[in-house]
């Protein structure tokens, strides 16, 4: 009892809304074509929110499935938390793309709404042109991290938590080989996309994140209590030497570090988070409506009537209406969740 509710007292919410936070940093210079400085693509490159994501999802997942790993409890709580904010933010998007002059009546929609409801994420023919195109650029990974969590329960067939894991590196190291080949198909673009919304070349971000949580890092006087160290290690060490344009480097060397950094933050004056978000989590919300906001103000030929602090605001207040109003009164019907109160 003691070592779970040491667990379970942690940063991880405020480390998601930071994550957040630099995706849609990421996403406005990107998507509107605003000009950054090297230094400041070094920067955002420290702390990549995707990378991020992935990471602590394979730690919590993880540490969930093995505290109830019933599959019906299990998909059940993954669907609770990924499909009524995801659903919301559909059905946001399809008013507010009408008002702005995109007709939905078409044949396309058909096909097209279930899947987005299922979490098959794709922009139709007849979005295409909408935004900088794509309606919601932020959803992309929804349908990775789906996957994700179909492939845990297999990964512990394999590789039970009784067991050394041995296997379980070998299945790392695999998929570090696969990310790193999935770099050099970029010449054949399609075959790149393909890949790209897989979790063929993503999976490896995840198995890290099972990893640490195996070893209950938490423990570790390496790690608790010690992210200071860390923080200005990792950050001073990549400032001076890493070149974060290019990703193969990335993957297949600093996501490890960027880990262990994740991890012992997490447990460094492990209230903090709770003291500050008081339990809630808008990290999802933030996440999924940014790309919504940045499309619109594309379409709407406003992308110089609004700087990036409004986008930031905007964004957090959407996600706040969606975590109160959607997201955390599903939450509240999720079964041995791991998380201390929600």
């Amino acid at each position: 009892m003691k070592e779970n509710i040491e667990f379970k007292v942690n940063n991880f919410d405020l480390l998601r809304l930071l994550a957040a936070t630099e995706v849609i940093v990421d996403h406005y210079f990107q998507h509107l074509n605003k000009p950054v400085t090297p230094f400041g693509i070094k920067l955002l490159g420290l702390f990549p929110g995707v990378p991020v994501f992935f990471i602590i999802s394979g730690y919590l997942i993880s540490a969930s499935y093995e505290r109830n790993n019933n599959l019906k409890d299990y998909f059940r709580n993954r669907a609770l938390r990924i499909y009524p904010g995801l659903w919301a933010c559909i059905f946001v998007s399809v008013i507010v793309i009408s008002l702005t002059g995109v007709s939905f009546f078409n044949k396309e929609t058909i096909t097209w709404l279930p899947s987005q409801l299922l979490g098959g994420i794709y922009t139709p023919h007849f979005l295409s042109t909408y935004g900088f195109g794509s309606y919601n650029g932020s959803l992309w990974t929804i349908p990775i991290e789906l996957q994700f969590y179909i492939l845990l329960p297999l990964v512990y067939c394999l590789v039970p938590k009784e067991k050394i894991n041995y296997l379980l590196y070998a299945l790392l190291f695999v998929f570090i080989i696969l990310n790193f080949g999935w770099q050099f198909t970029l010449a054949h673009n399609i075959v790149y996309k393909l890949l790209r919304y897989s979790f063929i070349p993503h999976f490896y971000l995840f198995l890290i994140g099972v990893i640490l949580q195996r070893w209950r890092i938490y423990n570790s006087k390496f790690i608790y209590g010690k992210g200071l160290y860390w923080m200005v290690g990792y950050v001073s060490f990549n400032l001076i030497f890493v070149d974060f344009t290019n990703p193969i480097v990335f993957s297949l060397l600093y996501s490890v570090a960027l880990a262990f950094c994740l991890l012992s933050m997490a447990y460094t004056l492990p209230d903090t988070a709770k003291k500050l978000l008081r339990t809630n989590d808008i990290s999802y919300g933030i996440y999924i409506y940014h790309g919504l906001i940045l499309a619109v103000i594309v379409q709407e030929k406003l992308v110089d009537r609004i700087n990036l602090l409004e986008v930031v605001i905007l964004s957090y207040v959407l996600a706040l209406l969606s975590w109160v109003f959607v997201e955390k009164p599903f939450i509240k019907m999720k079964r041995k969740t791991i998380r201390a109160t929600v």
